[in-house]
């Protein structure tokens, strides 16, 4: 299966909930993901927050042009759902 980020909810800092093609939702939180050229410009709270769903890409995008991979976003909610279950 091909993922697909379905739905974007911009939370607060830099935390977004995200609901994907194959049912898995959840919440990321990006903020040790913003480096580099790109995404160095997102510790802008207020850009940020600008995050919107791109339908061709299939994935979450900002207005700077910077995207990030669905199967990037997808483990990053798996990896927090694993934490939380051994807590």
């Amino acid at each position: 299966m091909i993922l697909h980020v379905t739905d974007v909810q911009y939370l607060q800092n830099y935390q977004l909930k995200l609901t994907f093609n194959d049912g898995v939702a959840g919440i990321v939180d990006l903020s040790n993901e913003l480096w580099g050229e790109m995404f160095e410009p997102l510790k802008d709270p207020v850009l940020f927050s600008q995050v919107r769903l791109d339908k061709d890409l299939d994935t979450i995008v900002w207005a700077n042009g910077a995207d990030l991979a669905p199967e990037f976003l997808h483990n990053l909610i798996q990896h927090v759902q694993e934490e939380t279950h051994v807590q």
